[in-house]
């Protein structure tokens, strides 16, 4: 097990745990909670072995073997599969030992003790699993959202979100007795988010984790450890459980009491009216349960130091747009890229829209489209009139100017809205008002460059409540957003009173904010009839159907190919104006393709032959070493079977050729 007793650990010169204890049993699923900068981070340095105590004893078992997702960007031309099976360091190591027997055994083939080595050696790497390696691998990057046809794409060939999901499955792939994982939801949509808490439901080591998505720890951890007040406390139960059990504690401790009863009314105030509005439609009574959880712990809410509200928008069209007969996409090399058709919507005022769809379908094209960000390929948007639109991008905290302060970034913002604005624009107002948003005394002063990502995010929050929007156009608003500001604005968007459309793998978030589902998908935008749990058996069943294609695409590679069949003589073309001599060079070129096609096919069906043989002979030899065979024998057939494994890929890259060669003649 890890025990921590009576710990000290330090950060120059800040002191980040005083005296802490805490025990983690073997097995057990851990979410580490607290807020940012109570030492989350510099705990999991600990646990992975780069930081030491300053004081008190820590333990964690030598013998256990660790995984973790390297933090850095890979950088590499080697193949995703290739490139995720290298997580697997058990076998790495066992395969580089057999590739250092193998060069000793073959210049010295009589030596006993190298061929018990080499027997031992293949013996290991069957052990660790070199047979169903490449399978392993692509099944985990498929499941993190990869297509079938990126498993051997190089890994530079893919953005850094995408890189960064590579390295999550590296991680997994990596046989472990402890797994750390530092926010591995950051980088992933929902679709693979859900299939990510199947694969680590299963995991049967210890595993600790750190995350701001409150249902994935639901999801995925059975023990909670608080980090607060340089102290650990260990809570039995998921994150749902510990908020209970603290709201209960606060409870009984009467702590700032005056100060939670006003701000329990003002959360009761949009829980009372939300469930006024709830009908028995699925998605309402889901939100009705995630209110009625905020109701549980108003008094963990309370005790957060960070809230805000949206201002009352000025003004609210009905309908806010509409989307007639629509086509959505971008412009590559100057020409049109359409990835959504005939999109038919219209938003009315008040509604509370979750979008839903895998990566890659279109929800942000649709979201920037709406946002004027690009026009339409085809059909109208009409907006109404008044709209005013708020809008986060994924991208937004990248356009901020890095150089420039929060106080110049709210200046430029009241320039350019000019008379459009519709709050005060002097310095104290903006310096105020950077206040409420936790920006206080040199803060706002400080270039945004130097800022943590969470607070960017709230510079930008801040910059979108300034505008008083009647139509909010959330694209992942939480990816930098720990728990207590996510709750924030969960409660901010509840008393919203515009519209709202919101893109989110942030589950908890959705179910409390969103009434009702679009889907985009399969080129197209449609109502989604269901709520969130309906959605994620959804995406788990589209998660299996895709393996099992998947699946049988291997399954398909791996058999011998059939002889293809002589090409059928074509139809003999009527004869042209020019007659006679037309009609013999058609003739020659027919008998010239024939004969060269004739080695050709007399070579491939060689191929055919051999790769049938190879693939018994194969068969035979993996069915002895299954046996308990003398060390000789297997160092033998190992040997043998690694030849059959070359030669077979040979012959079939042989035989893919001389395909390409016949399909040309044949054209």
């Amino acid at each position: 097990m890890i025990s921590l007793k009576n710990v000290i650990l330090r950060r120059s010169a800040k002191v980040l745990l005083d005296g802490a204890n805490a025990t983690i049993n073997p097995g057990e699923r851990v979410g580490l909670v607290g807020r940012n900068g109570a030492g989350k981070s510099t705990l999991f340095a600990l646990f992975n072995r780069t930081l030491h105590e300053d004081g008190g004893d820590f333990f964690l078992p030598k013998q256990w073997r660790m995984a973790q997702v390297a933090q850095d960007m890979p950088e590499t031309e080697e193949g995703a599969t290739d490139f995720v099976v290298g997580g697997d360091t058990r076998l790495v190591e066992l395969r580089e030992a057999l590739a250092k027997v193998e060069a000793a055994y073959t210049e010295h083939p009589d030596d006993a003790d190298l061929g018990m080595a080499l027997a031992h050696a293949y013996t290991d790497l069957a052990d660790a699993g070199e047979h169903d390696a490449a399978p392993r691998a692509q099944a985990l990057i498929l499941g993190l959202g990869f297509k079938t046809h990126e498993l051997d794409a190089p890994v530079n060939s893919f953005s850094g979100g995408w890189r960064m999901r590579l390295q999550l499955a590296r991680a997994l792939m990596c046989p472990s007795d402890l797994l750390l994982l530092d926010e591995p939801t950051n980088h992933l949509d929902l679709d693979a988010l859900v299939w990510l808490e199947a694969w680590l439901q299963k995991y049967e080591g210890t595993m600790i984790v750190i995350s701001h998505d409150r249902e994935f720890l639901d999801a995925v951890t059975n023990v909670t450890l608080h980090v607060a007040n340089a102290q650990l406390t260990r809570y039995g139960g998921n994150y749902s459980k510990f908020e209970e059990m603290r709201a209960l504690q606060m409870e009984q401790q009467q702590a700032a009491f005056g100060k939670q009863q006003e701000k329990i009314a003002h959360l009761q105030k949009f829980i009372d009216r939300f469930k006024a509005k709830a009908s028995k439609a699925k998605q309402a009574q889901s939100r009705v349960k995630a209110l009625e959880r905020m109701e549980k712990v108003a008094p963990l809410l309370a005790e957060a130091d960070f809230t805000f509200e949206f201002k009352e928008p000025g003004n609210i069209p009905n309908p806010m747009l509409s989307i007639t007969h629509a086509s959505f996409g971008y412009m590559v090399d100057d020409a049109p890229k359409t990835i959504l058709t005939n999109v038919s919507k219209s938003v009315q005022a008040g509604q509370r829209i979750g979008i839903l769809g895998a990566n890659g379908q279109g929800k942000s094209t649709l979201v920037k489209t709406i946002a004027r960000e690009m026009g339409a390929l085809a059909g109208t948007v009409t907006e109404g009139k008044g709209l005013n639109i708020g809008y986060f991008a994924q991208q937004e905290l990248d356009v901020l100017r890095p150089q420039d302060t929060p106080l110049e970034h709210m200046v430029r913002m009241a320039r350019e809205m000019g008379a459009a604005a519709k709050e005060p624009t002097g310095e104290q107002n903006l310096r105020s008002f950077l206040g409420s948003f936790n920006f206080n005394g040199d803060m706002v002063k400080q270039p945004v460059g130097t800022m943590s990502g969470g607070e960017k995010a709230r510079l930008v929050l801040a910059m979108m409540v300034w505008q008083r929007p009647n139509l909010l156009l959330l694209d992942e608003p939480t990816n930098h957003l720990d728990l207590a500001t996510r709750e924030a604005l969960a409660m901010a968007l509840n008393e919203f009173e515009g519209t709202l459309m919101l893109v989110s793998h942030d589950r908890a978030l959705l179910r409390s904010v969103c009434d009702e589902f679009w889907m985009v998908g399969r080129g197209g935008v449609t109502d989604f009839d269901g709520d969130l749990d309906d959605y994620q058996r959804y995406l788990l069943e589209e998660a299996k159907r895709l393996r099992e294609e998947a699946k049988e695409a291997v399954r398909k590679a791996a058999e011998p190919a059939p002889k293809p069949a002589a090409a059928a003589p074509k139809p003999a073309a009527e004869a042209p104006a020019a007659g006679r001599d037309v009609r013999k060079q058609d003739a020659q070129s027919r008998q010239l393709r024939t004969d060269q096609a004739k080695p050709l096919k007399r070579e491939l069906g060689q191929i055919d032959e051999r790769l049938a043989a190879a693939g018994r002979d194969k068969s035979t030899i993996e069915a002895r070493l299954a046996k308990s065979l003398p060390a000789a024998e297997i160092a033998e057939a190992g040997k043998r079977l690694k030849a059959l494994n070359e030669e077979i890929e040979t012959l079939e890259e042989r035989w893919l050729a001389l395909s390409g060669q016949l399909e040309t003649l044949a054209a």
